[in-house]
């Protein structure tokens, strides 16, 4: 009976190694996927935070080139202003320096009215006139023909 008993024990040793292998091996290959598993998941934050980190950058580009446009449009609106304000400025000094003119010719004393010229007056005065006009044309004839004439040659440095 012992020879049996014996027989029958070697054989449950044998089956509980045999298993004791199979289970190393499942968890051996249980190892290996969840380190694939690992990995990959690894792999996956790794992508997933490099593109958050580009849509970062290109959010942070458009706000900053919205930035300078709005910068950009509020200084040329100020410069407007101020060129409004300085127009503004001027129109109304003009106005007032108009006005202030106005004024001090009302409040000055009115100038006599002119007195009429007797003949003999008038006529002095008309003979003044035509031989100022006349000198006036003399010297606008002696400035056409100076005008007519070539102007006399400058000495230079050469040219080639």
């Amino acid at each position: 009976m012992m020879g049996k008993e014996k027989g029958l024990l070697t054989r449950i040793g044998h089956a509980a190694e045999a298993a004791k292998d199979k289970a190393q091996e499942v968890g051996a290959a249980l190892v290996k996927t969840a380190e694939g598993a690992a990995s990959d998941a690894k792999r996956e934050a790794g992508r997933t935070r490099i593109l958050v980190e580009k849509k970062a950058r290109a959010v942070t580009a458009r706000v900053t080139r919205k930035v300078k446009g709005a910068e950009a449009d509020a200084k040329s609106a100020l410069a407007k202003a101020k060129r409004t304000v300085k127009s503004k400025v001027r129109t109304a000094a003009a106005e007032a320096k108009k006005i202030a003119g106005k004024v001090e010719r009302a409040m000055s004393p009115k100038k006599p009215a002119a007195k009429r010229k007797t003949g003999t007056a008038r006529k002095v005065a008309g003979h003044k006139t035509a031989s100022a006009k006349s000198a006036v044309k003399k010297g606008m004839a002696k400035v056409k023909t100076a005008a007519g004439r070539p102007a006399p040659r400058q000495p230079g440095p050469p040219t080639r």
